[in-house]
């Protein structure tokens, strides 16, 4: 679905990712995992068009994303969900929440509407709260749930449990493979790597801007390596 072969990318001068080689297949979770600075962050940057690939190759179902702007990006089916949340905070859940659907139909945006409150029945509970009274928890619920409105294909999630305690991390968590359920292809970036190597499909690990390693998740899990450099084990 998503293939990404000898991508770098940067900043001005500063050349962060260096011939990253990675792919996505449908109805799977693939996490990334890194320290600070591994350019973990810049990889889905770089997917959503925000930074431009400077060599290599970016491809979804078969089509390159290369030069194509971040909305082009979305309609073609890659959502990204940031780091930071980045709410409307004066609007209400459900203001939120149109406005991630708002390309679509009426009927399909109602429809989609429907399913984000099937996944986080909360939301329904407070649609009609401002956004910026909601908990840290609660905005990442609305967070995700926006992304789905756009009816991607591939959702990118770039550390969706920073700043939430462990019982909302849980279920933050929890949500994430109910939407691979659905068939949902995702691409997550985490430091918590203990929880995201439980649910992922496969993992990257990041070093220095490159890939360290990569593998099934349960053989990244049982690395030693890596459950001494990320795991604390």
């Amino acid at each position: 679905m998503l293939t990404l072969n000898g991508v770098s990318a940067g900043y001005r001068d500063l050349v962060v990712l260096h011939d990253i080689s990675l792919h996505v297949d449908e109805g799977e979770i693939v996490a990334i995992i890194g320290a600070n600075g591994a350019g973990k962050t810049t990889t889905l940057r770089t997917i959503s068009g925000f930074l431009r690939a400077r060599t290599g190759a970016i491809e979804f179902a078969g089509r390159s994303l290369l030069n194509r702007l971040p909305h082009e990006i979305v309609k073609a089916g890659v959502v990204q969900v940031p780091e930071g949340r980045s709410l409307f905070g004066r609007l209400t859940v459900r203001e939120n929440l149109l406005l991630g659907g708002y390309t679509l139909p009426a009927a399909e945006r109602r429809a989609r509407l429907e399913s984000v409150y099937q996944l986080f029945p909360l939301l329904a509970e407070r649609q009609q709260q401002v956004a910026a009274t909601m908990s840290g928890g609660q905005q990442q619920m609305l967070t995700i749930g926006r992304a789905l409105m756009a009816r991607p294909r591939l959702l990118m999630l770039d550390e969706p449990s920073i700043g939430l305690d462990p019982k909302t991390t849980r279920a933050v968590f929890s949500a994430i493979g109910q939407i691979r359920s659905t068939g949902l292809a995702v691409l997550l970036v985490e430091q918590n790597a203990l929880q995201t190597l439980h649910i992922a499909d496969r993992a990257y690990v990041f070093e220095s801007g490159q890939v360290a390693l990569e593998g099934p998740a349960s053989d990244v899990l049982k690395n030693p390596r890596i459950r001494s450099a990320y795991l604390g084990l």
